[in-house]
């Protein structure tokens, strides 16, 4: 499709970010094999461009369907199932497709119990969770050495590999941390293999939260794990700018009001910058007035609520805007971060609710 068809919004995509970003986490942890998370379509950047341009260890999905896109367009790097399978039928393809699953109870082994391994199935590795302190997913310290044992007989085992997953990794003065660790520490001591610990923000705080394999998500794609640290003190960069164009000008007289609801009012003789971005692209509709936007390289404040299609902006102390200048709602030059604070929420958030309407352009 011709990028008249697409319009103005785009996602453009750094390959070169990506890279240097995974380069940076090798570098922080040089003893751990890396695991790239691309689950949910690589935070919104598109898995399949993610594991052709990365050269990660192993590759991390949540579910069958991401694994089975990512087979699907020729990537026969390993893959994580992190979720691992939810029925029969589904560890019937898992086993197919050559992915490698995360067990995390006691159906799952089940299942792997009941197959017949033949000459047409190769046995696959198999990470074993453990929960020490999330309360999510996983067997307790008592379940896991007998859950390891039942997973040892099966012949479709080729490897078993501990994991866990860290609550509070982000916050360094957080004392769940440290009784995670312990936790696993003492399991994984009954349990010879690999061990899988540290998240993004795992990986960042040293060799005591990251493991012989270590799992590297929102860092990857060059947000900050911590609210310790922006991206930019971690030196890393971001992959993601969510860009558009000023599609209209428009003069205000003081007293005038834009948009619905008529939430913001002009308080001096402004001029607006109407963006082609709305909630439909993904800019949350919750960003208020004084959410900063680039345009033309300045940053400017949006100004009344964000609208399906549209957002405005206050560009009275920009000179010489014009239609088709540049915009950006995040990326370089403004982090995602921090318009997720101003949104309520989180960079995560915000770069996987870019929606499919938004052409992702890969470029470097």
């Amino acid at each position: 499709m011709s990028s008249v068809a697409q319009g103005p919004i785009r996602a453009v995509i750094s390959r070169r970010a990506w890279q240097r970003n995974l380069a940076l986490l090798r570098r922080t942890a040089p003893t751990s094999r890396m695991l790239a998370v691309i689950k949910a379509n690589a935070y919104g950047h598109g898995a399949v461009e993610a594991a052709r341009t990365l050269s990660a260890d192993a590759y991390g999905v949540a579910r069958l369907g991401e694994g089975l896109e990512l087979r699907a367009a020729g990537i026969t790097a390993p893959i994580v199932l992190m979720e691992g399978v939810f029925s029969p039928d589904e560890l019937s393809l898992a086993l197919e497709y050559r992915f490698e699953l995360v067990v995390h109870s006691r159906h799952q082994i089940d299942w792997l119990e009941s197959r017949v391994t033949t000459a047409a199935v190769e046995p696959i590795v198999v990470w074993l969770k453990l929960n020490t302190g999330m309360n999510r997913l996983g067997f307790n310290k008592v379940e896991a050495p007998v859950v390891a044992m039942r997973l040892k007989t099966l012949k479709i085992v080729k490897e078993i590999r501990l994991m866990t997953h860290l609550a509070t990794a982000d916050e360094s003065a957080h004392p769940l941390t440290a009784r995670q660790l312990a936790c696993f520490t003492a399991v994984s001591a009954e349990i010879p293999s690999l061990r899988s610990v540290g998240n993004s923000a795992g990986i960042i705080r040293g060799a005591k939260t990251q493991g012989d394999w270590v799992r590297t998500g929102i860092a990857l794609y060059g947000c900050s794990p911590t609210s310790e640290r922006t991206a930019s003190e971690l030196g890393l960069e971001p992959v993601m700018s969510l860009e558009s164009e000023v599609i209209a000008l428009r003069d205000l007289e003081v007293g005038e009001s834009v948009g619905y609801g008529a939430t913001w009012t002009a308080a001096r003789h402004t001029r607006l910058a109407v963006i082609a971005a709305g909630y439909a692209d993904g800019v949350p509709r919750s960003c208020p007035s004084g959410t900063p936007v680039l345009v033309a390289g300045h940053r400017v404040s949006l100004v009344g609520r964000v609208s399906m299609d549209m957002i405005t902006v206050d560009v009275t102390d920009v000179p010489n805007v014009a239609i088709g200048d540049r915009v950006v709602l995040w990326g370089l030059g403004l982090a995602v971060d921090e318009i997720a604070k101003y949104a309520g929420t989180i960079g995560y958030e915000l770069l996987c609710r870019v929606t499919a309407r938004v052409p992702r352009v890969y470029v470097d």
